[in-house]
């Protein structure tokens, strides 16, 4: 008897990820589309998360152990030839499915053939499962989405779901493209076939300080300037590899994640949802971490004016400070 195929494969890399991936598990095993699998690549990890992974005991878990860290492109690259889903759904270990997300979006493909990949709108919620606020996509057709792609990134990573095969073809993830090997790869795919972003919210997105993306105004004017050039040209070299990761290193010490953490949530805290006395205490941790960055100072004097002057200041006059 030939063994059945899952139509979905569920990848998730995971690297200490112990505190938050029970629930990211459960909530890919609650889902109402049951064809998947669900293809885990532990990336090395020095806590319990291969523990948490065994204690399952569902046949549609499959685990791929990475000895050392290599990576996430490295990890999602193992995935990729793994795989035996014809669609793959990206997640990541600290996130949420709603339950419905692997049924809406395969219909989506399954009705649109001439589509690669669909994401979908989202929630934000901090380390403790808060609700920070609800992310709309930058677009939604396939119009919208490349006409803005150069400028945003156009998918939520741990959203999307893509056809395998495609995403194999345009290359998988580049070694090179140091936090954002996710938006790279969208550069590459486009000419494999048409994007969509659902108008709905499939997932909750968790910030958390042991994560490796950071807000990249904390990674400083010469990442962002190296990652907007490789975008634009559509391609990356090892050498701009190399000097991308040199600046990582150089900030992948807690006390920076920390203070990025804190600063972001405090940020979306009082923009997004305006609750200045979450925010204050948030800024206040962030501003004893890094007392000489003044942009925590400014948010912090914010929190104590309307919201409406936020919203409009948010709005009119921080967009042309954006690229300092």
């Amino acid at each position: 008897m030939t063994a059945h195929v899952p139509k979905v494969t569920v990848l998730m890399p995971a690297y200490n990820a112990a505190q938050y991936i029970g629930e990211a598990i459960d909530s890919v095993l609650k889902q109402t589309f049951t064809d998947f699998e669900l293809l885990i690549v532990n990336d090395g990890s020095t806590d319990d998360t291969n523990r948490l992974i065994n204690s399952y005991n569902d046949p549609r878990i499959l685990l791929i152990n990475h000895p050392v860290n290599n990576g996430i492109a490295a990890a999602l690259n193992t995935g990729l030839s793994k795989a035996s889903g014809r669609y793959i759904a990206r997640f990541d270990a600290d996130d949420i499915c709603l339950p419905e997300r692997l049924q809406q979006q395969v219909l989506f493909l399954d009705a649109h053939p001439g589509y690669v990949l669909t994401g979908s709108d989202a929630e934000y919620i901090s380390e403790n499962g808060e609700h920070l606020f609800y992310f709309k996509c930058i677009g939604h057709t396939n119009e919208q989405l490349l006409h803005r792609m150069y400028s945003h990134c156009p998918f939520i990573h741990s959203a999307v779901m893509y056809k395998k095969d495609a995403v194999i073809e345009a290359g998988g993830y580049s070694p090179y493209a140091h936090n954002f090997e996710d938006y790279f790869l969208w550069i590459q795919l486009k000419s494999y076939g048409k994007f969509s972003n659902l108008h709905r919210r499939l997932i909750k997105v968790r910030f958390n300080p042991s994560s490796s993306t950071i807000d990249e105004k904390w990674r400083g004017r010469i990442f962002r300037q190296m990652k907007n050039k490789i975008i634009k040209r559509g391609s990356v070299t090892e050498e701009e590899g190399n000097a991308l990761l040199e600046i990582i290193k150089k900030q992948n010490v807690q006390k920076i994640k920390e203070g990025s953490y804190y600063a972001l949530c405090g940020k979306k805290f009082l923009i997004n949802n305006h609750q200045p006395r979450k925010a204050r205490p948030l800024l206040s941790k962030a501003i004893k971490m890094y007392p000489y960055r003044w942009d925590n100072y400014a948010l912090y004097l914010l929190s104590f004016f309307p919201a409406s002057f936020i919203t409009w200041l948010h709005k009119t006059i921080i967009p042309k400070f954006a690229a300092l």
